[in-house]
């Protein structure tokens, strides 16, 4: 399940969802918004998306990581809109029998949505100076 989000991650609600009995590794990850990135404060961040493409292409990534690796279920979770300092921009939860193709998979989630599904991250720094994107992703 690829989700494109307005509201806060609840995190523990999509946690919740990753329950299995068979899975002894449950890895997830957060991505938050930081204060600084190329050392420039950053005061806030907006993401924009093409929602449908994005969802799209977000199902193929999740797909391609269960073809790929010995996994049983894999969430993403992305923030659009604007977000503070602090808050998660995307969450990603992933179980699997063991802990090596759980950690694998997350991994190739999150480097593949960054690269492959259209969303973009607008940053805005303290100094009013221009942001260096749309670029995607976290």
């Amino acid at each position: 399940m690829f989700v494109l989000s307005e509201k806060a991650i609840d995190t523990a609600h999509y946690h919740a969802l990753l329950g299995s009995e068979s899975c002894g590794a449950v890895v997830c990850f957060e991505g938050r918004v930081r204060c600084e990135n190329n050392a420039k404060a950053v005061s806030s961040l907006a993401y924009s998306a093409y929602p449908e493409l994005a969802v799209t292409q977000g199902e193929a990534v999740l797909a391609r990581a269960k073809a790929q690796f010995a996994i049983e279920e894999a969430y993403c979770v992305h923030r659009t809109g604007e977000l503070a300092i602090g808050d998660v921009a995307v969450w990603i939860g992933v179980t699997a029998g063991h802990r090596d193709a759980a950690f694998a998979a997350c991994r190739f989630i999150i480097d593949t949505v960054k690269v492959e599904v259209p969303i973009w991250k607008h940053e805005h720094y303290s100094d009013g100076s221009p942001s260096d994107y749309p670029a995607n992703n976290v």
